[in-house]
């Protein structure tokens, strides 16, 4: 009876440990992170299969997580200097978490595609608007300064006519202007000195819709550049807590492509800020001229691989639908598009209504994200 009495032990330990894995995560930088830790999930196939994953801290906190649609368990956790924590993630039922990320096809508003996380807002303007306005397939900036999701109720009351989203009720607005440019960080091919802007996205799918990371695809109409036809299409995702978002950048070309992502300048005459880390990734930053409805608004973007060139650029178009002669400038961060090869970079924003009362605050937070990127945290299953 004695020897069945430790086999029940030690068979119950044996189904503990079957049921749990330790993680061990070491920042090696010499700065305090938030960050987003990835797991692929293949490494999680010891546990039992069909149960959701739960991720718990030290002290036994279950935290938020998420399965991706690329095979990833996800989750957030704050970890300081050189520190090093364990984590265990076990399997159990699902867990409803609140959500920091969302984004959706607004069908009942032109076929916008709108995302946003709890810090910052964005939209990409769909097909059903270009006979209205003309193609515009830049990136829409929404200030807001709440963690709340504002998607939704912003659209219902501004298309219900209660309140514009053009105004600031309380949780921010929408005061960025992008017309036939870039917006806030829009890729397009760069040859020749000469920009080719395509039209808004043809088609959409969303992956994925948080609590964590929101994830979706837009695709184009093909171009042509030089005699060269390609298709085109982007990837966007965004984290909860990030003041960017992601962007995959994909062209199907055969030959190599200069391509170039953009800030719209208000202003000829003004200067882009470049920070260039030492270890080769690069951040481009620009500060919206300052007006009454918003105050200061800093616009950056982050490529982790590096940047040819960075520099002003102006070019004139005849709107398609106005016919009206328009000048645009931008801030252009120029390098290089090679076939299979897709192109990673990040941009977003930073408001003084929201955290970054100065530019300096906002470089600050590119050369952290930077950081980030170019020291990775040290993850061991244990």
């Amino acid at each position: 009876m004695k020897n069945l009495f430790f086999l029940l032990i030690a068979f119950s330990g044996l189904l503990s440990c079957n049921n749990s894995i330790n993680i061990s995560v070491t920042n090696p930088g010499n700065f305090d992170r938030s960050e987003m830790i990835e797991l692929p999930v293949d490494k999680l196939m010891a546990l039992p299969a069909g149960k959701s994953y739960q991720v718990m801290n030290k002290q036994g906190e279950t935290l938020a997580s998420q399965l991706t649609y690329d095979g990833k368990l996800i989750f957030q956790t704050d970890i300081k200097a050189k520190e090093n924590v364990v984590f265990t993630i076990r399997t159990g039922l699902p867990i409803e978490f609140p959500t920091r990320t969302y984004g959706r096809f607004i069908t009942e508003r032109y076929d916008d595609f709108a995302w946003e996380n709890d810090r910052v807002a964005f939209r990409v303007y769909g097909p059903a608007l270009i006979p209205i306005d003309g193609p515009s397939n830049g990136i829409d900036l929404w200030y807001k300064k709440t963690s709340n999701m504002i998607l939704d109720k912003w659209y219902k009351d501004d298309i219900a006519k209660v309140r514009s989203y053009h105004v600031d009720h309380g949780e921010g607005l929408d005061d960025y202007k992008v017309g036939r440019t870039l917006g806030a960080g829009m890729m397009a091919p760069f040859e020749n000195d000469s920009l080719y802007l395509n039209d808004n996205f043809v088609t959409q799918e969303l992956f994925e819709n948080g609590p964590l990371r929101t994830t979706f695809k837009l695709t184009y109409k093909n171009m042509t550049v030089d005699g060269n036809s390609f298709s085109e299409s982007r990837t966007f995702s965004i984290d909860a807590g990030s003041q960017l978002t992601k962007v995959i950048q994909e062209y199907g070309t055969a030959k190599k492509l200069q391509v170039a992502a953009g800030i719209v300048k208000r202003a000829v005459d003004d200067e882009p800020f470049t920070a260039l880390t030492d270890k080769g990734s690069a951040a481009v930053v620009y500060e919206e001229p300052e007006n009454g409805n918003t105050g200061k608004v800093f616009v950056g973007m982050v490529f982790p691989k590096g940047l040819e060139q960075v520099k002003s650029h102006t070019h004139s178009i005849i709107h398609p639908k106005t016919k009206r002669e328009e000048t645009h400038s931008h801030v252009l961060a120029i390098t290089s598009y090679y076939p299979g090869q897709p192109i990673t970079y990040y941009t977003g924003f930073g408001w003084e209504q929201f955290g970054f009362r100065t530019l300096d605050d906002f470089r600050n937070y590119l050369t952290y994200f930077t950081k980030i990127i170019e020291e990775p945290l040290i993850i061991k299953f244990l």
